[in-house]
């Protein structure tokens, strides 16, 4: 693992804080390193959410560092084109429940990472930006794909056509973040969500996100109740439906496998 990305595992939560001071960057070496702990967390059957923030009390991350663009290398454009997509990819597909702790400024693909997580909190001085066509460039790691879903066409076009950006509390306004704390709690209520996923079965859930997301895909109505239908009958397979039919009969809290 890149020193740039920590870990750290308390019980069932996974805590990856982005560490790249002053601002957080995104770095070729640290997007991989998010790719590969992703893979090895969703191997990890104890773990069954994941809050990512970053370090410091200024950025949650400002994206990628454009002295790697300076020159017009295009090789070398492509190369963290495909390092931003594969990580934030991974990161969106993670089986659990991901929590962004958004501590300070997001913006680039510090935002970009921010809304591949499932949930957002933002502290009350934290500031959201998509600036990529500003300096020429686009967000090219699910920005143009993310923000119109979250926010709509129109806030997501003032923030990237117009490189508007916004505050946690018209962040929060417009859906961009689903609450906004005072400085220095992001992390804390992070956890306090996180704490109450795990209380979930990790198998109910993992589908359900699975569902959820599949909502954007377009999909009919009938479709998408199709595969309700079909992913409820596929749990009868599993450990952890017996295991919460049977604690909830027996009046105990369950203990969850994820398996």
């Amino acid at each position: 693992m890149s020193d740039l990305i920590q870990l750290e595992k308390r019980g069932h939560i996974a805590v990856l804080t982005i560490n790249n001071p002053p601002a957080n960057t995104w770095t070729g070496g640290s997007l991989a390193s998010l790719t590969a702990t992703i893979r090895e967390l969703n191997e990890d059957r104890d773990i069954f959410a994941l809050v990512v923030t970053g370090q410091g009390e200024k950025f949650f991350s400002a994206g990628a560092d454009l002295k790697s663009f300076a020159d017009g290398d295009i090789a070398r454009a492509n190369q963290m084109a495909q390092a931003f997509g594969e990580a934030f990819a991974a990161l969106s597909g993670f089986r659990g429940v991901s929590i962004a702790a958004v501590n300070g400024y997001a913006m680039g693909g510090g935002l970009e990472c921010a809304m591949a997580c499932d949930i957002r909190i933002a502290e009350e001085h934290a500031q959201m930006a998509l600036p990529e066509a500003g300096v020429g460039l686009l967000p090219c790691a699910g920005g143009t794909q993310n923000l119109p879903w979250l926010v709509g066409e129109g806030w997501a076009k003032r923030m990237i056509l117009c490189g508007e950006r916004v505050k946690a509390d018209k962040a929060l306004q417009i859906g961009l973040v689903e609450e906004v704390v005072p400085t220095g709690q992001a992390l804390d209520k992070a956890l306090e969500l996180a704490e109450m996923a795990c209380k979930q079965s990790p198998s109910s859930t993992a589908r359900c996100k699975t569902l959820v997301m599949s909502a954007r895909d377009g999909r009919s109505h009938d479709d998408g109740w199709r595969m309700e239908r079909e992913l409820f009958i596929e749990l009868f397979s599993t450990e952890d439906q017996k295991e919460g039919v049977n604690a909830f009969l027996d009046k105990r809290k369950p203990e969850w496998k994820n398996r």
